[in-house]
């Protein structure tokens, strides 16, 4: 059995491929204009990520591991959105809102696609999800028991927020998750730091956490 070097100790690749999940790398989030500037954060660090994980993302494709991307998306009568979400914060613009890149935070409209360089491919999935976990209201956990699943590779952003709520949830159903940590970014660096030690503590209570160096190896020896 392959192993992957990782904090709180070796993540063991089983012979079901895991799924890599990437979430929310959308233009909302990562590029100026979206919503992620429209609540006043500098989205810089959130695009720096972009290239590691375009690699890990080629690694992924070349092995045929099962793929799911996943946005933050609401319906455009926001029927999906509950006021205590969209009215949170003293924002100037709000989910449904029109920004630079058409309606904030809304399912079809171009700031909700993901960002050019990590766009899905024939064959891979593109969750809209109304909630910050992927599992709320969404296919994912049927997804997941159809290709036999039991792994999850987990990237993408906010740290703190959308991802580490679905490594939570993941974990709760029984899914190995290993965060890859240079393909994962907050706004805040000390949040990611926080969350990768809560994430690792009392023995991996929620998981497992490394870097794309160690992975990839792993990987292509595990299925190459």
């Amino acid at each position: 059995m392959t192993t992957i070097k990782a904090t709180p100790y070796e993540y063991e690749l089983p012979e079901t491929k895991p799924a890599l999940i990437i979430i929310d790398m959308q233009r909302d989030f990562v590029e100026p204009g979206g919503f992620g500037s429209a609540l006043g954060n500098d989205v810089t660090p959130l695009m720096n990520i972009v290239p590691t994980l375009q690699k890990l993302l080629a690694v992924a494709r070349n092995l045929k591991m099962p793929i799911i991307h996943t946005r933050e998306a609401h319906l455009p009568d926001l029927s999906d959105c509950p006021p205590a979400k969209r009215l949170r914060g003293k924002s100037g613009l709000r989910i449904g809102d029109e920004g630079p890149m058409g309606r904030l935070l809304i399912d079809g409209e171009p700031g909700n696609e993901i960002v050019e360089p990590l766009a899905p491919r024939a064959g891979e999935y593109d969750l809209a999800k109304p909630g910050k976990g992927a599992f709320y209201r969404t296919p994912l956990q049927d997804i997941l028991k159809a290709l036999k699943v039991t792994h999850l590779l987990i990237t993408g952003v906010t740290t703190e927020v959308c991802v580490q709520t679905t490594m939570r949830e993941a974990n709760d159903r029984g899914y190995e998750c290993l965060l890859v940590e240079d393909c994962t970014e907050s706004y805040f660096p000390e949040f990611k730091r926080a969350t990768l030690d809560m994430i690792t503590a009392q023995g991996g209570i929620v998981g497992w956490v490394a870097p794309s160096s160690v992975v990839i190896p792993a990987l292509e020896r595990a299925y190459g």
